[in-house]
């Protein structure tokens, strides 16, 4: 059996701006120009870098994993890589678009898991768009006005400056959110689901039942089931599922890839039992979603 791709295109850094001014780990525009210069980019697409856009102006929509999300001024959605997302912009569109690398970061803080920290870079689409309002808004528009003028810029401990800014960009944020990491009764919760959605992501396509997960982390499942539906209103079961469940969008975008191997890479025995598996939970059949998704773009 063929080894299933994973071909949605990969955009980096250097491919976007082909390495201007020597930089490979930022990239920041303002979004009007940056559409300009990449109109192909409203197709599904994933970046190799961290990614996030500021709305200030416009209408449409985009999408997160194949979650949909209409655009409003204050709006500022965020991406890590390897996720998949596309545009769908009606007009009037701008704000502020910054691509960068985590060791952008991590070089600043030597810190490898500094990111991690934050809510909206968990990969999880729902949680990785937040709507500013306010002196936050007004806040993060400065600082993504100061990053740009920043890039284009040659000023001396000018990467050290970007990162700073980013940093700051990502706290003003995150004290928008729901939840705080700084927050001491939840931080532990937090602790138990973030290794939790670790081992799903790496281990989801063997592993299926939230018992296996539990013991890995060494909690009861009844304890696991708790905390996840309490931090999300979801049970264990359901967060093993969604993520199988995504892996299954992403590959059928591919229409290169038969849906057999795609079942089997995905730990099914064949290809009836994935196709009963998908239509029961997303209404279609594994081959009209992706007639339908490749009808759309």
């Amino acid at each position: 059996m063929g080894k299933v791709k994973n071909t949605i295109p990969v955009i980096d850094i250097c491919n976007l701006d082909g390495d201007a001014n020597g930089r490979k780990n930022i990239l920041a525009a303002d979004l009007a120009s940056y559409i300009t210069a990449h109109p192909a980019l409203h197709k599904p697409h994933r970046h190799s870098c961290y990614h996030f856009v500021l709305f200030t102006d416009g209408v449409g929509s985009h999408s997160i994993d194949f979650e949909q999300f209409r655009v409003k001024a204050g709006q500022v959605y965020f991406m890590v890589p390897g996720q998949v997302h596309s545009w769908n912009f009606k007009s009037n569109i701008n704000g502020f678009i910054v691509n960068f690398s985590e060791e952008l970061i991590t070089a600043l803080l030597h810190n490898k898991q500094y990111l991690q920290q934050f809510s909206f870079f968990k990969g999880i689409a729902a949680d990785s768009v937040i709507n500013l309002t306010g002196a936050a808004f007004q806040q993060a528009k400065t600082i993504c006005s100061t990053i740009i003028a920043e890039t284009a810029g040659s000023n001396a401990l000018q990467t050290d400056m970007i990162s700073s800014l980013l940093i700051s960009f990502f706290i003003t944020v995150q004290r928008e959110c729901k939840w705080s990491p700084g927050r001491k009764e939840i931080s532990q919760s937090m602790l138990v689901l973030s290794n939790f959605r670790s081992l799903v992501e790496e281990h989801f396509t063997e592993m299926k039942l939230p018992k296996e997960y539990a013991s890995l982390l060494y909690i009861t499942p009844n304890h696991l089931n708790a905390l996840c539906n309490d931090l999300l209103g979801k049970s264990a079961g359901e967060i093993i599922r969604d993520r199988v469940l995504l892996e299954a969008k992403r590959l059928l975008v591919n229409a290169g890839n038969n849906i057999s191997e795609i079942a089997y890479s995905l730990g099914f025995t064949d290809n009836s039992h994935f196709s009963k598996f998908f239509k029961k939970y997303e209404g279609l059949t594994p081959d009209a979603f992706r007639k339908s998704i490749l009808k759309e773009f």
